[in-house]
C-alpha cells in the first residue's frame, strides 16, 4: 500500500509543480525537455537497462509513437491544467483508461460484462459534467482536457502493447521510450534556443527535476505497487485512479482555490463510481 499510497502523491505532484511554476514565469517547454532528460537518468540508475539485449525484432514503431505523444500530451496537460485547473485535468487524465477499455472491446473482440458496460457509460458521463462550466465563465476550454483524455488514453494502449512483449524486460523498453521522448522534446527547445533567441534559466531545469523525479516515481512506485499486490491488480486499477482523483480535486481546490460547480462535483462523484463498476467486472 506504500508504493500505491506514494505512486499516487507522485502523479498529483507533477500538476502540483506546474501550477506553482506559472507564479515564477517559466518555460514550459524547457520544463518538459529536462524533465525527460532526468527521468530518463534516474530510469537508467534505477532499471540498469541491458542494452545491448536490444534487437531488430523490438516494436521500434511503438517505442517511436509513444515518444512523440507523451511530451506532446504533456504539453496539452499543462495548458489545461492552466486552462481549468489541477481537479478537471487530474480526472480527464484518469478517465482515459476508458479508452484502451473501448479498444480491447472494438479491436480485440474481448467479452464485455454488465458492469464494465455501465462503467464505461458511467465514464463519459462523468467526463461531461467534470468538463461543464458555468454560463458566466469566460477563457476556459474543454479543447485541452479532451486532448489529454485522448492522448493518455492512446498512451495507455501503446504502454499495453509493450507490457506483452517479452523479449525486452519492460524497464528496457521503459528507458527506449524516456529516451525518445528526450530527443523529441529536445527540438523545440532548440527552436526556441537558436531561432526564438529564448535562453535557458535555472528555474525551468529546478522544475524540470522535480517533474521529471515525480513522473519516473510515478511509474517506479506504480510498477512495485503491482509487484506487491500480484494477486490483485484490480487493487492497484482502483487505488491508482480513485486517488488520483481524490487528492487532485482535494489539493486543486484547497491549495488553489479553484471553482468547480455542482455538476463538477457531481461528475467526480459519477467518476468513481464508474471506476468501482470497472474494477467489480475485473474480478467477476
Amino acid at each position: 500500500m506504500f508504493y500505491l499510497l506514494i505512486s499516487i502523491f507522485c502523479s498529483v505532484s507533477v500538476g502540483v509543480l506546474f501550477k506553482i511554476s506559472r507564479r515564477y514565469e517559466t518555460n514550459n517547454v524547457q520544463i518538459v525537455g529536462f524533465n525527460y532528460l532526468f527521468a530518463l537518468l534516474f530510469c537508467g540508475l534505477v532499471f540498469t537497462p541491458n542494452l545491448s539485449t536490444i534487437d531488430a525484432s523490438a516494436p521500434f514503431w511503438i517505442y517511436g509513437s509513444l515518444g512523440i505523444l507523451l511530451p506532446v500530451v504533456f504539453l496539452f496537460l499543462i495548458a489545461s491544467i492552466t486552462n481549468i485547473g489541477l481537479a478537471k485535468t487530474d480526472a480527464a487524465q484518469r478517465l482515459s483508461l476508458f479508452i484502451p477499455i473501448l479498444a480491447a472491446w472494438l479491436i480485440f473482440d474481448e467479452t464485455f460484462t454488465t458492469y464494465k458496460i455501465v462503467g464505461i457509460v458511467l465514464g463519459f458521463i462523468a467526463l461531461f459534467f467534470i468538463l461543464a462550466k458555468p454560463r458566466d465563465s469566460k477563457g476556459s476550454s474543454w479543447k485541452y482536457p479532451l486532448l489529454v483524455f485522448l492522448g493518455f488514453g492512446i498512451i495507455d494502449i501503446l504502454f499495453k502493447k509493450i507490457a506483452v512483449y517479452t523479449s525486452l524486460p519492460y524497464t528496457t523498453s521503459l528507458f527506449i521510450v524516456f529516451a525518445t521522448a528526450f530527443v523529441v522534446a529536445l527540438v523545440p527547445v532548440l527552436y526556441q534556443f537558436i531561432i526564438k533567441k529564448q535562453a535557458f534559466h535555472i528555474k525551468n531545469l529546478v522544475f524540470g527535476l522535480l517533474v521529471g523525479l515525480f513522473n519516473f516515481g510515478n511509474i517506479w512506485c506504480y510498477l512495485k505497487a503491482h509487484h506487491a499486490f500480484a494477486e490483485s491488480p484490480s487493487t492497484v486499477f482502483a487505488g491508482m485512479n480513485m486517488g488520483v482523483i481524490i487528492l487532485g480535486s482535494l489539493v486543486g481546490v484547497a491549495a488553489f482555490k479553484e471553482k468547480l460547480s455542482k455538476l463538477n462535483y457531481l461528475g467526480l462523484v459519477i467518476a468513481l463510481v464508474s471506476i468501482v463498476m470497472i474494477v467489480i467486472s475485473q474480478l467477476q
